[in-house]
């Protein structure tokens, strides 16, 4: 068994919502993911409103870099789904405007969102992930096809939310599929479609929260399924086996640790028949809507959402800070 490397982050415990100063809630944005932001964003901006925290919501459709930085927000809660804020594009700008923000920083944020510089890492790290091939044109989506078998599973390198996604399972399906993948940049990926468990481990600042596994009627978990039907069924712990749950766990931090994530994210896993789990992706600025896997994780580990948001909240004060006011514990303790 591959010895997989812990994050040894730590909590920055802030005690006292003034201590946040005034936050930006940052959700909309341009992508495919923008209703899905838009609801994430809401929702933690009320659960911050309602802890004393002095939050506003502003979202990058409507308004430009130069007018956020003339606003005076002094910390950033980001919210936005997909390319053009996950991806880094936000996360740069607030670095040059010397704008703490949460969760993963430029870089991080960047590889995450490519699923195919992801996976040229994972396999270099000995992380398990299922078998792919980086198709550009369908002649390489035939190659692949070739070589993998089918079925198979084709989605763009940049997108979140399973947006641009199909599963093949016929070789006439093969065209729409790689035409639905490629509208949405130069590359796409093709990966071994794993029949079995699709689970998914959350991550905060530093541990593992408890692994939920989903099933759905749908072909996949895919958008319809993640955000509009109420027939998907999540199972928190997704698993019964403490040793599965801790082979999930380490694999997860690993994934997180070896993109360069910080602060919260999710990884989500898929586990055939032979029960090894495979990394597909690391997210790093998951859904907090009302069916998303993050606040189900967390409650299951006795964290409301509004705590959630908190906690998230402090991973936009540095680490090496040592204010009076900011009490540094290890782990959540």
């Amino acid at each position: 068994m591959t010895d997989f490397v812990t994050l040894g982050e730590q909590r920055n415990h802030v005690q006292s919502a003034r201590d946040f100063g005034r936050v930006a809630v940052m959700y909309g944005g341009f992508s495919s993911e923008r209703e899905v932001s838009l609801e994430s964003g809401a929702a933690v901006l009320q659960a911050l409103t309602a802890r004393g925290v002095d939050a506003k919501g502003w979202d990058p459709a409507t308004h430009t870099l130069t007018e956020f930085a003339a606003a005076g927000f002094e910390r950033v809660w980001i919210a936005l789904h997909g390319p053009g804020g996950e991806d880094g594009a936000w996360q740069g700008g607030l670095e040059w405007l010397g704008t703490p923000y949460t969760g993963s920083g430029v870089m991080a944020s960047a590889i995450a969102m490519d699923k195919v510089r992801s996976k040229h890492l994972f396999e270099a790290a000995g992380i398990p992930t299922p078998e792919y091939a980086v198709i550009r044109q369908r002649a390489d989506a035939i190659a692949a096809v070739s070589e993998l078998g089918l079925p198979v599973i084709l989605k763009p390198a940049g997108q979140g939310s399973s947006v641009g996604m199909s599963k093949v399972t016929a070789m006439d399906e093969l065209d729409a599929a790689v035409s639905l993948a490629l509208r949405f940049g130069g590359e796409a990926l093709v990966e071994r479609c794993i029949v079995g468990d699709e689970v998914t481990v959350s991550v905060l600042q530093g541990e593992a929260l408890p692994s939920i596994r989903i099933e759905t009627p749908r072909e996949f978990y895919d958008y319809q399924a993640k955000y509009e039907s109420d027939r998907t069924q999540y199972y928190c712990p997704g698993t019964e086996d403490p040793a599965l749950e801790q082979r999930y766990a380490d694999i997860a931090v690993a994934a997180f640790a070896e993109i360069g994530c910080a602060g919260w994210g999710r990884v989500d896993f898929m586990t055939g028949a032979d029960g090894e789990p495979k990394v597909l992706e690391v997210n790093t600025v998951p859904g907090m809507t009302s069916h998303s896997l993050v606040p189900m994780a967390a409650k299951q580990a006795g964290i409301d959402f509004a705590d959630l948001c908190w906690r998230i909240l402090e991973t936009s004060v540095p680490a090496d800070t040592r204010a009076t006011h900011i009490e540094v514990v290890a782990n959540g303790a």
